[in-house]
């Protein structure tokens, strides 16, 4: 074999692969446009009757959400297919050649899916102090005193909030009686 063989890739169509790559963005619409359809039809099974109070029913939300989404995804087609092409990033404070800093990503997700498995057992303003405080400690913050402590203010606000405030119950674990 000469050198020019070994340099070569395998036979690819070089019209469709460099037109897919020019067009990545599409892939992005494909997207948009599969949840939104995704939302809607979901929406149009909701039934209304149990809980229609008024002229807006529960329909109303998802429908919108779900017609924007598919608008988007047509118009961000239309536009790719014209020629627009995404900015890359242009930001004074990201460093583009870094590696992905996957120990941070993975404390994150610890963290939530930490706050998944505890909420039904200890509470949720036990179970998202948690995961409030696993978040700061993910993003950087060393302080072992301060972020426990506004983890758990900001976890009892939190719960205030949805479950006295806006009628949405959350659980409230051992400390129900407490509060």
């Amino acid at each position: 074999m000469t050198s020019s063989t070994l340099d070569k890739p395998a036979a690819e169509p070089e019209g469709e692969r460099s037109w897919l790559r020019a067009h990545s963005e599409l892939g992005i619409c494909l997207l948009l446009l599969a949840v939104g359809v995704l939302v809607l039809t979901d929406a149009l099974q909701i039934p209304t009757d149990f809980a229609q109070r008024g002229p807006v029913g529960p329909k109303a939300v998802p429908v919108v959400v779900g017609t924007l989404l598919v608008l988007v995804s047509l118009l961000l087609a239309r536009d790719v297919l014209r020629g627009g092409k995404g900015e890359a990033e242009a930001g004074e404070d990201v460093d583009l050649d870094a590696p992905a800093d996957w120990r941070t990503v993975l404390l994150l997700s610890g963290a939530f899916l930490l706050n998944a498995a505890l909420i039904d057992l200890v509470g949720f303003p036990i179970s998202s102090a948690i995961m409030f405080w696993g978040a700061s400690y993910a993003l950087g913050s060393r302080h072992f005193v301060r972020d426990p402590l506004i983890s758990a203010v900001i976890s009892l606000i939190t719960w205030f909030v949805f479950n006295e405030l806006l009628g949405v119950a959350l659980p409230g674990g051992p400390l129900m009686g407490v509060l």
